[in-house]
């Protein structure tokens, strides 16, 4: 069921072999509604149509950094991506019954996140 790699620009993403969508964006905004848009963008134009599951989703998000950590709230970056993802993912982000948002230091600046469904 993996697929392979689907790029445009600064985001790439796949299916894993759980059947998860894992999505990486390379680069840092502070702007983090320019997240939704690029997303909302490439899951129109890019990626194999996405039938939203109806049940609960556990999403991860990850932001790395290099150097000072930039001035981002991380609820509000949550919010643009997993707008970002209703439609495509699941029917609404009220599925998303476990959410974990951190961020760390890294080896090259940039977002990744994994949404899947929940046994």
């Amino acid at each position: 069921m993996s697929m392979d790699w689907i790029s445009a620009g600064k985001v790439r993403a796949r299916i894993t072999d759980e059947g998860a969508l894992e999505v990486r964006c390379t680069g840092l905004t502070t702007q983090t509604k320019y997240y939704k848009t690029l997303l909302k963008e490439f899951f129109r134009k890019e990626f194999p149509p996405l039938r939203p599951g109806y049940g609960d989703y556990s999403v991860h998000i990850m932001m790395e950094y290099t150097g000072d950590a930039p001035w981002m709230d991380l609820d509000n970056l949550a919010k643009a991506l997993l707008d970002s993802l209703t439609g495509n993912v699941f029917e609404d982000d009220h599925q998303v019954a476990r959410l974990l948002v951190e961020r760390r230091v890294g080896e090259r600046e940039g977002i990744w996140l994994k949404a899947e469904a929940m046994d």
